[in-house]
């Protein structure tokens, strides 16, 4: 089986850095990284990673508009990139946009770093 690549987009750093280790240390999967939106995009497109962890509110370019703009890409990898959201306002989401938008599920803030692999896996297919 081959290594999974992951990008982690999380503006608050000391929550991002937890979330790449869990998934380096724990699910053994490769974690690239960056601080806002803008350079989520930046990196989704340069290194098509096998999914996406995407903070929902960052400033300047908040989750769904990463994935606007991302799923207009016009690279076809960039459309079909798997997106896991991360969230403290789970009940301010229409499901229905998410799904148009390619996401497969979302995690709740504060997320349990030990279950965080798991749950990200279960979304995604990858358990």
């Amino acid at each position: 089986m081959t290594q999974r690549l992951v990008l982690v987009i999380e503006d608050d750093e000391p929550v991002r850095e937890i979330i790449c280790s869990c998934f380096e240390d724990i699910a053994g999967w490769q974690v690239a990284a960056a601080s806002s939106g803008q350079a989520g995009l930046e990196l989704a497109e340069s290194i098509c990673p096998d999914a996406i962890v995407l903070d929902l509110m960052m400033p300047a370019m908040d989750g769904l508009m990463f994935l606007q703009h991302l799923r207009a890409s016009a690279t076809r990898s960039a459309t079909d990139q798997a997106v896991v959201l991360l969230t403290a306002k789970v009940d301010l989401i229409p499901s229905r946009d998410l799904t148009a938008l390619g996401v497969k599920g979302l995690i709740a803030k504060p997320f349990d770093p030990m279950l965080l692999t798991h749950q990200v896996a279960q979304l995604l297919g990858w358990d």
